[in-house]
């Protein structure tokens, strides 16, 4: 296949040049593609030879991720400006990438967690903005997509949850309700279009090297009185691998659910954390 770039910054777009990908190749929508996890599975996507949509709310990080990745891998990457907790712009994103690249194989539905609470803490306002960014903004683009990909014959679904789904963690209450939701929604999902070649999968990260993991560990040792380096250790301790994984880690899981090889892999949870939760 061969693509092109057109169009601003609002739209998917590649280089000025003519990129070629093979057939085997797919188009990989990522969500917080920017940094972090979405960027770890983005770089493990694109460097697999598939093309890369990578969505978030900012063009200049996007485009600045984006460069990196074409010049560090050579494959497709795009960029889509979208908030996941928008519902106006949901159905204008499946169909600005699914027309700009002809298809939309591959979703990962990564998102920034809602700042840390104890679940009798948070007020309405903060549960319903949290609801929109976890759960509803998710579904409204596995809604969307899943159907064209059971009708392709072809699709990958995954979510991007947290351990907090099994073993919850009290400071982190919209996190732990509204992941083990979208959970449950992916387990049904994942029979929809099973017998049409679509999985629909969870990856339930641990504590990972990221933004996201210092904003809790301040928050923590905020409410404590103690240091965030005291923070930091206690969290490590905890963990039977002595360390927080990094997004590398988590996107070769995602990448995994996402390949090929995984095609009866379907309706699971993947925990990624070194061993730290307890239960099965």
């Amino acid at each position: 296949m061969v693509l092109r770039s057109h169009g601003s910054q609002s739209n998917p777009h590649t280089t000025a040049e003519e990129v070629t990908i093979s057939s085997s190749s797919r188009i990989a929508l990522v969500g917080g593609g920017a940094s972090g996890i979405g960027y770890a599975t983005a770089d493990q996507l694109a460097s697999a030879g598939h093309g890369v949509v990578l969505a978030g709310r900012s063009a200049e990080t996007l485009e600045a991720a984006a460069a990196r990745l074409r010049e560090r891998t050579g494959a497709v990457v795009g960029t889509l400006v979208h908030d996941i907790a928008d519902p106006d712009l949901a159905e204008r994103a499946v169909a600005q990438v699914e027309a700009r690249y002809g298809r939309l194989d591959i979703m990962v539905l990564n998102a920034g967690g809602p700042p840390p609470g104890r679940i009798l803490d948070v007020d309405d306002k903060g549960w319903l903005e949290a609801i929109d960014l976890l759960l509803l903004g998710p579904l409204r683009l596995a809604r969307l997509a899943l159907p064209r990909m059971g009708q392709r014959g072809f699709g990958r679904v995954v979510f991007v949850t947290s351990t907090a789904v099994r073993q919850p963690q009290p400071d982190l209450a919209t996190s732990v309700v509204l992941r083990a939701a979208v959970t449950a929604a992916a387990k049904l999902l994942s029979r929809e279009f099973a017998a049409n070649g679509v999985t629909v999968n969870c990856v339930a990260p641990g504590a990972t090297a990221t933004e996201r993991r210092r904003q809790i560990l301040t928050a923590r040792a905020r409410t404590t009185g103690g240091e965030y380096a005291a923070a930091d250790a206690a969290d490590a301790a905890s963990i039977p691998a002595g360390r927080a994984g990094e997004p590398a880690e988590i996107g070769a899981a995602i990448a995994f659910l996402a390949s090929e090889a995984a095609s009866y892999v379907n309706g699971t949870v993947l925990t990624v954390d070194g061993g730290r939760t307890e239960t099965l």
